[in-house]
């Protein structure tokens, strides 16, 4: 069969319905075709689309980033070097949440060593007075 309804095509995709129809209502997927009988219905190229965007999801592209990976997708002019370009950039902000995370597992360890009577109230909690002030 290659049409689906929505709740088909979300979990052929392996999402929520709720999320096919928040891509629709941003642009991300096109709006669907509808039968005689007013139900909406999605064909293989929709299923393509929204396993593209998922699948840039879960590489760290934001939904922006992903709207501008499916113009170039789409656009006849677009060159593998522009999408390069894309990737290069999020490689650069994983980076940087990479920088971040290391931060703050820094800090975190160095309070846990600050904390050497695990018996102390809560009030006293070395760990909390840190993040309080």
């Amino acid at each position: 069969m290659n049409s689906f309804k929505v709740g088909t095509l979300a979990d052929k995709a392996g999402i929520n319905l709720e999320t096919v129809r928040y891509y629709e209502k941003i642009g991300l997927m096109p709006k669907p075709k509808r039968k005689e009988s007013r139900y909406r219905f999605y064909d293989k190229s929709d299923l393509t689309r929204l396993k593209f965007i998922v699948r840039a999801k879960e590489l760290g592209f934001t939904l922006k980033e992903i709207s501008e990976l499916l113009v170039l997708r789409i656009e006849s002019k677009a060159t593998c070097g522009d999408i390069k370009r894309i990737a290069e950039h999020k490689i650069q902000d994983v980076e940087q949440k990479i920088k971040d995370l290391q931060n703050i597992k820094k800090v975190l360890t160095k309070l846990i060593h600050q904390c050497v009577n695990e018996e102390l109230s809560s009030e006293e909690c070395p760990i909390l007075e840190v993040i309080e002030h």
